[in-house]
């Protein structure tokens, strides 16, 4: 009898020993499951892509350019800081002209519609009377999004997807006013608008 219980516990340890690893490593795999679902960019299934991390900031500075020229009238805007990631990057514009609440959502509305004109996906929207935002996506991969904050101050940012390695310079697209370089935080909005600073009557 002692025996045959001997075998019996040895078998009840061996088997407590696989179960507790196999619950060490059950927390692993969904940690990991999340950091991929949860990735702000969205874009690991494009590590394929021939761009550099140079070519696709250039890539992003060239949609902020084009969304802020076609913004009417002009508003005033300074650099934002550049954030590199494992393999992708964020350019970012702050507008520096006061935009009132009254104007707020036609400024939104103007860039949303050139986004859609140049065949970008709206990929969400927050209708927020204070903190308003709109996000859109290219075929391509990259995201582009600008949002209401404090002080109603405008801000841009456009991600890369992922691509490969490299350094990143400084954009080179000229800022229409101050640059503040190494200025950080931005100051709040300062620049007034006929158009865009005017509340209603």
């Amino acid at each position: 009898m002692s025996r045959r219980f001997q075998i019996v516990a040895v078998a009840l340890a061996v088997g407590f020993t696989l179960s507790a690893c196999g619950s060490e490593k059950e927390p692993a795999a969904a940690n990991a499951g999340t950091a991929v679902t949860e990735s702000p960019k969205g874009t690991k299934g494009t590590k394929g892509n021939s761009m550099n991390m140079q070519e696709a900031a250039e890539r992003a500075d060239g949609m902020l350019d084009a969304v802020l020229k076609k913004i009417d009238p002009e508003v005033q805007w300074a650099h934002g800081p550049t954030t590199k990631g494992s393999c992708d990057v964020t350019r970012r514009r702050t507008v520096m002209t006061i935009v009132s609440a009254d104007r707020r959502q036609r400024f939104l509305d103007q860039v949303e519609q050139f986004w859609r004109t140049s065949d970008y996906r709206i990929k969400a929207k927050n209708d927020d009377a204070v903190f308003p935002a709109v996000y859109a996506v290219t075929k391509d991969g990259f995201g582009i999004s600008v949002s209401v904050r404090a002080r109603g101050q405008a801000f841009f940012e456009a991600d890369t997807p992922c691509v490969k390695e490299s350094k990143v310079a400084d954009s080179a697209s000229e800022p229409n006013g101050p640059d503040y370089d190494g200025v950080y935080p931005l100051p709040g909005p300062n620049v007034r608008s006929d158009y865009w600073s005017a509340e209603a009557s």
